[in-house]
């Protein structure tokens, strides 16, 4: 089992390169304890950094990589966490239905090219809670119209570092053409809207 863990684990490190940072630079300005990552495939990184992190997919290779806990956690362990102190629940399920978990007890939601993460998961988001989502699938934009939320900061990356950064927010959501983004042109063109100027991530605070 252990083989066939590692195996998925490492074609999804190649595919997308080692997130650990991103989460590291989110974690070094956020009180973060309970995380919730839809649509995470088989992407473990949150675990490194976090201490409870909930993973969500309705894929069957997401469901055979974290059905195998004790390879799992050897993973961890190989890659320096300590598994008794950073836990981890998969629910192999699709997020855009009711999930069995308890509303607003999530410290994070990660909305990671997954689709309208915000819009089916802010329920399980505390207030004062953060959403971490990036331009891809147009979720940024759904949450930047999506009055529960305000933009709290960006995360900048350059050459692999990542940088959690709250000044000149008024830069960013701006678009480069003069369009009115509602979530019904989101849902028709299921992608991102381009903006004059685009961070690798956004940070968003509930706030109602």
């Amino acid at each position: 089992m252990l083989d066939r863990t590692r195996k998925l684990w490492e074609t999804q490190d190649r595919a997308v390169g080692d997130r650990r940072p991103l989460f590291a630079a989110v974690a070094q300005g956020l009180d973060v304890s309970a995380v919730l990552y839809p649509g995470s495939y088989v992407d473990l990184a949150p675990s490194f950094v976090f201490p409870s992190v909930t993973y969500v997919d309705v894929d069957r290779r997401a469901n055979q990589f974290f059905s195998d806990e004790e390879g799992v956690r050897a993973l961890l362990a190989e890659r320096g966490a300590d598994p008794g102190r950073h836990t981890f629940r998969f629910l192999h399920a699709d997020y855009q239905e009711p999930l069995a978990l308890e509303e607003r007890s999530f410290d994070l939601v990660v909305s990671l090219y997954a689709g309208f993460v915000s819009e089916h998961c802010t329920r399980y988001l505390r207030p004062g809670g953060h959403l971490l989502v990036n331009a891809s699938h147009g979720d940024a934009a759904m949450a930047s119209i999506d009055d529960r939320y305000r933009l709290a900061g960006v995360v900048r990356s350059r050459d692999g570092r990542y940088r959690l950064d709250g000044s000149g927010l008024e830069r960013y959501l701006v678009p480069k053409r003069d369009v009115e983004i509602t979530r019904e042109s989101l849902h028709r063109s299921g992608r991102g809207v381009a903006y004059t100027t685009s961070p690798f991530a956004y940070l968003f605070e509930r706030v109602g």
